[in-house]
């Protein structure tokens, strides 16, 4: 079993999640975020075994959180040893501009689906109570964590943060910071894809078709248990992971 320690990584990296968490919770305007930051947070630090997770997932129209917007969310509770797939749950929004052919054959979501589909503010609410009190998990947090800031500050006034666990990163730092070896260099081997359904296959877990918010969020909830039972331990404190 191979261990490391995040904490190694550039204090600029670091955030005092503690004191952001409780500014927030007394410096936010909005009734809705009131309630959500009012949940409070785990301790920094609670071993990973005790921490009640949510994988989150978003498909949306493009990368550019200023420019696309959301078009799905699935997210799924977890802990280390249960996949709540009873309480998962998924959106089809309207991102209320025209879908690019090109992400159209990505997510699969097309027109036809969206054209009765809520706005995203009909669904703030219910997903910021199913993220209420735990700790999200995502694979790629910048997706995740500037989406949902653009696209709740456009609706209520007020953008929105907290720690995520990222499960890329996570592959990233184990896989892509050490120093390649000769052998890699000559055969000009490219590094290892820290893609979620590559990272997935390192550890034998199942395929799933990709790009499907709910689908994914469950993929991200079971990569982040192996990466634990692999990587890690049940004693690491959610603090060496979350950013």
């Amino acid at each position: 079993m191979f261990h490391f320690n995040l904490r190694k990584k550039e204090d600029a990296d670091q955030v005092d999640w503690r004191a952001m968490l409780d500014t927030k919770r007394e410096t936010v305007q909005h009734e809705t975020l009131q309630a959500f930051y009012q949940q409070g947070w785990v301790s920094p630090d609670t071993p990973v075994s005790q921490v009640p997770f949510v994988a989150l997932d978003f498909e949306t129209t493009g990368l550019d959180s200023q420019q696309d917007a959301i078009v799905s969310i699935g997210l799924v509770p977890f802990t280390l040893n249960r996949i709540r797939c009873q309480q998962a749950q998924h959106w089809i929004v309207n991102p209320n501009r025209p879908l690019a052919e090109s992400s159209i054959v990505i997510h699969g979501i097309t027109h036809s689906d969206i054209v009765n589909a809520p706005d995203f503010s009909h669904v703030i609410e219910p997903l910021l109570s199913a993220l209420a009190g735990s700790v999200v998990v995502v694979h790629y947090r910048r997706i995740e964590r500037e989406f949902l800031d653009r696209a709740i500050k456009e609706r209520l006034g007020e953008g929105i943060i907290f720690p995520m666990v990222d499960t890329m990163e996570l592959e990233a730092w184990k896989h892509r910071t050490g120093k390649r070896s000769f052998a890699d260099w000559i055969a000009r081997r490219p590094p290892e894809s820290i893609r979620l359904a590559d990272s997935r296959q390192r550890y034998q877990l199942p395929f799933y078709q990709s790009h499907h918010a709910l689908t994914d969020a469950i993929a991200t909830a079971e990569l982040l248990q192996a990466q634990i039972a692999y990587d890690f331990s049940p004693d690491t404190p959610i603090s060496e992971l979350w950013r």
